[in-house]
């Protein structure tokens, strides 16, 4: 090519991909794909711009979502705000864990978490990591405190990962879901924090 001719045209890059997204998509799929990585509320119209949808579109399918408990919704004045659900997210994780270690490696985890929280406990005197911050009044997360106070937190939200791992496992293979123990943490806390 001669130097005086112009290089040819090039669509920008991130156009052409978001034009073979919308090729190759579906508009629930789109949806669907927005909500999987929306975790702070947003409104149906911003969910439909990210989407390439209508408005309309995306209400539809943010409520068949919502209705399936993958999208959790809220209110700002006459808005409703969608985000995803804790449920989803936990269950995402969950089956995560189950394609990366056996169940006898989950409950294997579970026993040195369990030991873990049950040495803090016992060495701290306290029941639980917001305890531990209280007592101790802790201001900067880079102490060594933070750092307990972090891994502690830490750890309790990953033993209630891996008993649901272990419930979703089960429920895969005999069809109907058992819970965990509720209070295999000492302190009865059943709730996740992702």
């Amino acid at each position: 090519m001669p130097e005086d001719t112009p290089p040819p045209e090039h669509d920008d890059v991130n156009d052409a991909v978001v034009a073979e997204w919308i090729e190759e998509t579906t508009p629930f799929e789109r949806v669907y794909e927005i909500i999987r990585h929306t975790y702070t509320p947003v409104s149906a119209t911003e969910i439909a711009d990210r989407a390439r949808v209508s408005p309309t579109t995306a209400r539809k399918h943010v409520r068949t979502l919502t209705n399936s408990g993958e999208v959790t919704t809220s209110q700002d004045g006459q808005t409703t705000l969608y985000r995803r659900s804790e449920t989803a997210i936990v269950t995402e994780h969950a089956q995560s864990l189950l394609s990366e270690l056996t169940p006898e490696e989950i409950a294997s985890g579970i026993t040195d978490m369990k030991t873990e929280i049950r040495e803090w406990r016992e060495e701290y005197g306290v029941e639980s990591p917001e305890e531990f911050a209280r007592e101790l009044d802790i201001d900067d997360a880079d102490s060594d405190q933070g750092t307990i106070l972090t891994t502690w937190q830490t750890t309790r939200r990953n033993l209630a990962l891996a008993h649901a791992a272990l419930a979703i496992g089960e429920a895969s293979q005999s069809g109907h879901l058992t819970g965990a123990d509720a209070d295999d943490d000492g302190n009865g806390d059943t709730y996740v924090t992702v």
